[in-house]
Protein backbone atom coordinates (compact mmCIF):
# COMPACT_ATOMS: atom_id res chain seq x y z
CA UNK A 1 0.00 0.00 0.00
CA UNK A 2 1.06 3.31 -0.99
CA UNK A 3 2.23 5.62 1.59
CA UNK A 4 -1.10 7.86 2.75
CA UNK A 5 0.29 11.29 2.73
CA UNK A 6 -3.39 13.17 3.55
CA UNK A 7 -5.41 12.46 6.72
CA UNK A 8 -8.84 13.31 7.51
CA UNK A 9 -10.47 13.63 10.96
CA UNK A 10 -11.43 10.19 11.87
CA UNK A 11 -15.14 9.41 11.68
CA UNK A 12 -17.32 8.26 14.96
CA UNK A 13 -18.13 4.87 15.41
CA UNK A 14 -21.72 6.09 16.33
CA UNK A 15 -24.71 5.26 13.92
CA UNK A 16 -26.10 8.67 14.14
CA UNK A 17 -23.38 10.13 12.75
CA UNK A 18 -23.29 7.99 9.92
CA UNK A 19 -27.25 8.53 9.51
CA UNK A 20 -26.21 11.84 9.15
CA UNK A 21 -23.76 11.70 6.39
CA UNK A 22 -25.72 9.12 4.29
CA UNK A 23 -29.20 10.95 4.72
CA UNK A 24 -27.54 14.35 3.53
CA UNK A 25 -26.05 12.97 1.01
CA UNK A 26 -28.21 11.25 -1.02
CA UNK A 27 -29.98 8.05 0.97
CA UNK A 28 -33.37 8.90 1.72
CA UNK A 29 -33.96 7.80 5.33
CA UNK A 30 -36.93 4.94 4.48
CA UNK A 31 -34.26 3.42 1.81
CA UNK A 32 -31.38 2.64 4.60
CA UNK A 33 -30.34 3.16 8.26
CA UNK A 34 -27.50 2.09 10.22
CA UNK A 35 -28.04 0.28 13.64
CA UNK A 36 -25.42 -0.61 16.60
CA UNK A 37 -25.18 -4.70 16.93
CA UNK A 38 -25.30 -4.80 20.40
CA UNK A 39 -23.63 -8.22 20.60
CA UNK A 40 -22.87 -11.22 18.75
CA UNK A 41 -25.10 -13.85 20.98
CA UNK A 42 -28.09 -14.94 18.83
CA UNK A 43 -30.63 -13.17 21.06
CA UNK A 44 -28.84 -10.00 20.28
CA UNK A 45 -28.11 -10.24 16.45
CA UNK A 46 -31.93 -11.43 16.22
CA UNK A 47 -32.84 -7.87 18.10
CA UNK A 48 -30.87 -6.17 14.70
CA UNK A 49 -33.91 -4.88 12.09
CA UNK A 50 -34.35 -6.54 8.71
CA UNK A 51 -33.06 -7.03 6.37
CA UNK A 52 -29.40 -6.11 6.83
CA UNK A 53 -27.87 -4.98 3.53
CA UNK A 54 -24.44 -4.08 5.14
CA UNK A 55 -22.32 -4.87 7.94
CA UNK A 56 -19.39 -2.49 9.21
CA UNK A 57 -16.91 -3.84 11.57
CA UNK A 58 -14.54 -1.73 13.41
CA UNK A 59 -11.41 -3.04 15.22
CA UNK A 60 -7.82 -2.50 16.80
CA UNK A 61 -5.16 -1.89 14.64
CA UNK A 62 -2.02 -4.55 16.28
CA UNK A 63 0.52 -6.24 14.97
CA UNK A 64 -1.41 -9.63 14.86
CA UNK A 65 -4.16 -7.59 12.83
CA UNK A 66 -1.27 -6.29 10.05
CA UNK A 67 0.60 -9.28 9.93
CA UNK A 68 -2.56 -10.88 8.60
CA UNK A 69 -3.38 -8.66 6.27
CA UNK A 70 0.11 -8.59 4.82
CA UNK A 71 -0.19 -12.53 4.66
CA UNK A 72 -3.37 -12.34 3.31
CA UNK A 73 -3.07 -10.06 0.34
CA UNK A 74 0.05 -12.27 -0.19
CA UNK A 75 -1.82 -15.15 -0.91
CA UNK A 76 -3.07 -15.82 -4.61
CA UNK A 77 -5.35 -18.21 -3.52
CA UNK A 78 -7.57 -15.73 -2.65
CA UNK A 79 -10.35 -14.54 -4.96
CA UNK A 80 -10.72 -11.23 -6.56
CA UNK A 81 -14.01 -9.76 -6.21
CA UNK A 82 -16.16 -10.08 -9.30
CA UNK A 83 -16.73 -6.93 -11.40
CA UNK A 84 -19.83 -6.53 -9.83
CA UNK A 85 -18.08 -5.77 -6.72
CA UNK A 86 -17.75 -2.37 -6.14
CA UNK A 87 -14.58 -1.79 -4.41
CA UNK A 88 -11.77 1.16 -3.79
CA UNK A 89 -8.42 1.50 -2.13
CA UNK A 90 -7.54 4.01 0.66
CA UNK A 91 -5.18 6.61 0.02
CA UNK A 92 -6.57 8.75 2.57
CA UNK A 93 -5.59 8.54 6.55
CA UNK A 94 -8.28 8.08 8.85
CA UNK A 95 -11.06 8.03 5.56
CA UNK A 96 -11.75 4.38 6.20
CA UNK A 97 -15.52 5.33 8.13
CA UNK A 98 -16.43 6.85 4.92
CA UNK A 99 -15.12 4.06 2.84
CA UNK A 100 -16.76 1.65 4.85
CA UNK A 101 -19.84 3.65 4.04
CA UNK A 102 -19.29 3.87 -0.05
CA UNK A 103 -18.62 0.27 -0.08
CA UNK A 104 -22.02 -0.84 1.90
CA UNK A 105 -23.98 2.32 -0.45
CA UNK A 106 -21.70 1.47 -3.70
CA UNK A 107 -22.57 -3.12 -3.70
CA UNK A 108 -26.39 -2.13 -2.80
CA UNK A 109 -27.57 0.70 -5.17
CA UNK A 110 -29.94 -2.07 -6.67
CA UNK A 111 -31.56 -2.58 -3.48
CA UNK A 112 -31.88 1.41 -2.41
CA UNK A 113 -32.83 3.89 -4.81
CA UNK A 114 -30.41 7.34 -3.88
CA UNK A 115 -31.82 10.50 -4.94
CA UNK A 116 -31.42 11.67 -8.35
CA UNK A 117 -28.70 14.10 -8.85
CA UNK A 118 -27.94 13.61 -5.33
CA UNK A 119 -24.21 13.76 -4.27
CA UNK A 120 -23.58 9.93 -3.62
CA UNK A 121 -25.66 9.47 -6.90
CA UNK A 122 -23.56 11.75 -9.08
CA UNK A 123 -19.76 10.03 -6.94
CA UNK A 124 -21.51 6.29 -7.74
CA UNK A 125 -21.95 7.47 -11.30
CA UNK A 126 -18.79 8.91 -11.86
CA UNK A 127 -16.68 5.91 -10.59
CA UNK A 128 -18.79 3.24 -11.79
CA UNK A 129 -16.32 2.24 -14.69
CA UNK A 130 -13.20 3.58 -12.65
CA UNK A 131 -10.65 0.11 -11.05
CA UNK A 132 -10.14 0.51 -7.16
CA UNK A 133 -6.93 2.76 -7.49
CA UNK A 134 -8.68 5.30 -9.81
CA UNK A 135 -12.10 5.38 -7.40
CA UNK A 136 -9.22 6.43 -4.23
CA UNK A 137 -7.72 9.23 -6.31
CA UNK A 138 -11.48 10.18 -7.04
CA UNK A 139 -12.14 10.61 -3.54
CA UNK A 140 -9.24 12.12 -2.39
CA UNK A 141 -9.61 14.92 -4.87
CA UNK A 142 -13.09 15.49 -3.75
CA UNK A 143 -13.73 18.71 -1.81
CA UNK A 144 -17.15 18.16 -1.65
CA UNK A 145 -16.60 14.19 -0.24
CA UNK A 146 -14.30 15.91 2.25
CA UNK A 147 -16.51 18.37 3.87
CA UNK A 148 -18.95 16.11 3.89
CA UNK A 149 -16.79 13.94 6.23
CA UNK A 150 -15.50 16.74 7.54
CA UNK A 151 -19.09 17.91 9.14
CA UNK A 152 -20.16 14.35 10.26
CA UNK A 153 -16.35 13.76 12.24
CA UNK A 154 -17.08 16.78 14.35
CA UNK A 155 -20.81 15.91 14.85
CA UNK A 156 -20.14 12.96 17.53
CA UNK A 157 -20.19 13.05 20.78
CA UNK A 158 -16.59 12.59 21.81
CA UNK A 159 -13.59 14.94 21.31
CA UNK A 160 -11.96 13.83 17.57
CA UNK A 161 -8.60 12.13 18.31
CA UNK A 162 -5.14 13.00 16.65
CA UNK A 163 -4.36 9.78 16.00
CA UNK A 164 -6.77 6.10 15.92
CA UNK A 165 -5.36 3.30 15.88
CA UNK A 166 -8.52 1.21 14.75
CA UNK A 167 -10.06 0.64 11.41
CA UNK A 168 -13.63 0.58 9.63
CA UNK A 169 -14.05 -2.71 7.00
CA UNK A 170 -17.30 -3.57 5.40
CA UNK A 171 -19.04 -6.89 4.63
CA UNK A 172 -21.47 -7.05 1.87
CA UNK A 173 -23.61 -9.56 -0.02
CA UNK A 174 -22.95 -9.41 -3.74
CA UNK A 175 -24.03 -11.95 -6.44
CA UNK A 176 -24.40 -15.06 -3.27
CA UNK A 177 -21.47 -14.07 -1.90
CA UNK A 178 -20.34 -12.51 1.36
CA UNK A 179 -17.21 -10.42 0.83
CA UNK A 180 -14.85 -8.53 3.19
CA UNK A 181 -14.09 -4.71 1.66
CA UNK A 182 -11.12 -2.93 3.44
CA UNK A 183 -9.07 -0.27 1.05
CA UNK A 184 -6.12 -1.36 2.74
CA UNK A 185 -6.23 -4.69 1.13
CA UNK A 186 -5.34 -5.37 -2.42
CA UNK A 187 -8.67 -7.09 -3.53
CA UNK A 188 -12.11 -7.60 -2.03
CA UNK A 189 -12.24 -11.06 0.18
CA UNK A 190 -14.75 -13.48 -0.19
CA UNK A 191 -15.76 -15.46 2.43
CA UNK A 192 -17.80 -17.93 0.42
CA UNK A 193 -21.59 -18.27 -0.10
CA UNK A 194 -24.33 -16.02 1.48
CA UNK A 195 -27.77 -14.75 1.50
CA UNK A 196 -28.81 -11.04 2.78
CA UNK A 197 -30.90 -13.42 5.74
CA UNK A 198 -27.41 -14.69 6.37
CA UNK A 199 -25.58 -11.80 6.26
CA UNK A 200 -25.09 -10.61 9.30
CA UNK A 201 -24.34 -13.91 11.04
CA UNK A 202 -21.65 -15.17 8.55
CA UNK A 203 -20.26 -11.58 8.81
CA UNK A 204 -19.74 -12.01 12.51
CA UNK A 205 -18.53 -15.44 11.95
CA UNK A 206 -16.13 -14.12 10.04
CA UNK A 207 -14.16 -12.00 11.92
CA UNK A 208 -13.86 -13.57 15.66
CA UNK A 209 -9.73 -13.75 15.42
CA UNK A 210 -10.02 -10.11 15.65
CA UNK A 211 -10.60 -7.97 19.32
CA UNK A 212 -14.03 -7.05 18.76
CA UNK A 213 -14.82 -3.35 18.95
CA UNK A 214 -18.02 -2.02 17.26
CA UNK A 215 -20.69 -3.80 14.98
CA UNK A 216 -22.86 -1.59 13.22
CA UNK A 217 -25.25 -2.89 10.55
CA UNK A 218 -27.05 -1.37 7.47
Amino acid sequence: MADIAKKWLPLEANPDVMNQFLWGSGVPPDEAECYDVYGLDEELLEMVPKPVLAVLFLYPLTSQTEAERVQQDSQTKVRDGTSTVYFMKQTVGNACGTIGLLHAIGNITSEIKLDEGSFLDKFFKSTAHMDPMERASFLESDREMEVAHSVVATAGDTEVPVNVDTHFICFTCVDGQLYELDGRKYRPISHGTSTPSSLLQISCESEPHRPQSEYFNL
